[in-house]
């Protein structure tokens, strides 16, 4: 029987010009380029530079992704937008964005799920996709981490960058089987018992600050493996494959060893796994649709692929999402 996909038309990416090398934290910070590569697998990150926010940096990625897709921005009727950075506590950035594209319709908003964020506004927006309350969405992951983190804290500040990428969904009737392009099946969980272990001390509510990220490096280390492969595992059961079927792997790319372990305990080969870590740091809800937007540039990701998506972050949140390209 015929079924409704969210169908990936394109996608897109920005990165601000600004390379922060490990050789010149090294000069700011009790580090060393050897120590940051061989713990994480980064080399560099981008900053964004003085007076370039989160909605500037998903503008770019957004008009990127509605080129690569051939359609104009007013075909788009909902825009959601996944940061943990947001340019103001309110209104949400996405509406910048809309403003920006110079769309007067539909609904944009943002999602907060940090590192997660960006699988979340898939699984949310091919839901609504699905119930044909509209027909074409941009879904984008955009942050400026720089500007919550401790400079000073050696364990935290050599870990993430900035950037943004999005890609178009359109709804699509199709035949109804695994062999269907657009997104297969999500899988979205989350623990706040474990709220302590990555989170960023200030609010609008509590301290009336941004606040500075935190983070227990051992604790995420240890639960991330086991929660990325329980979730995709359930994207495996849920479509009938396997990790042979996979063409590519497009993980959260926060660290280097997670990354391998997780494709190693789910059996999938290491030339599926698609790393831009080392290139670009952890970039939170943007990690995944700036590496999406990598592999499909360089044409590795080709027409009628396989994509298995998965991200771990603060909550903890994490999830999968799988579809064919």
């Amino acid at each position: 029987m015929s079924q409704i996909r969210s169908v990936v038309l394109g996608c897109g990416s920005y990165l601000p010009a600004r390379i922060l090398s490990n050789d010149e934290l090294a000069r700011s910070v009790e580090t060393t380029d050897e120590w940051i590569v061989q713990r994480t697998g980064i080399r560099e990150r981008h900053i964004a530079a003085p007076g370039e926010m989160t909605s500037d940096l998903a503008l770019h990625a957004a008009r990127a992704a509605l080129a690569n897709s051939h359609v104009q921005a007013d075909s788009i009727d909902l825009i959601v937008l996944a940061t943990s950075t947001p340019d103001f506590t309110f209104p949400a950035t996405a509406v910048t964005v809309q403003a920006g594209l110079g769309i007067t319709r539909g609904a944009a908003f943002d999602l907060q799920a940090v590192c997660s964020g960006f699988v979340y506004a898939l699984s949310v927006t091919d839901a609504m996709l699905r119930t044909g309350m509209y027909k074409r969405a941009l879904v984008i992951g955009a942050e400026t981490f720089s500007r919550i983190l401790d400079w000073n804290d050696r364990t935290t500040c050599v870990l993430f960058g900035d950037g943004a990428g999005a890609v178009v969904l359109e709804a699509q009737e199709q035949p109804g089987t695994t062999a269907d392009r657009g997104i297969l099946t999500t899988h979205l969980r989350s623990d706040g018992r474990h709220k302590s272990k990555l989170y960023v001390d200030g609010g609008p509510s509590s301290t009336q600050t941004v606040g500075h990220l935190r983070m227990e490096g051992r604790e995420v280390f240890k639960h991330a493996v086991a929660m990325i492969t329980d979730v995709i595992y359930d994207a495996f059961k849920a479509t009938g494959t396997s990790a042979e079927d996979i063409d590519w792997f497009v993980p959260h790319q926060a660290n280097k060893r997670i990354i391998d372990g997780s494709a190693h305990k789910l059996g999938i080969a290491p030339e599926k796994v698609v790393m831009t870590v080392d290139r670009h740091g952890n970039t939170s809800a943007a990690s995944i649709p700036l590496a999406l937007a990598d592999a499909v540039a360089d044409r590795r990701i080709k027409r009628g692929h396989l994509v298995l998506l998965e991200a771990m972050g603060g909550g903890f949140t994490w999830g999968s999402a799988m579809l064919r390209w």
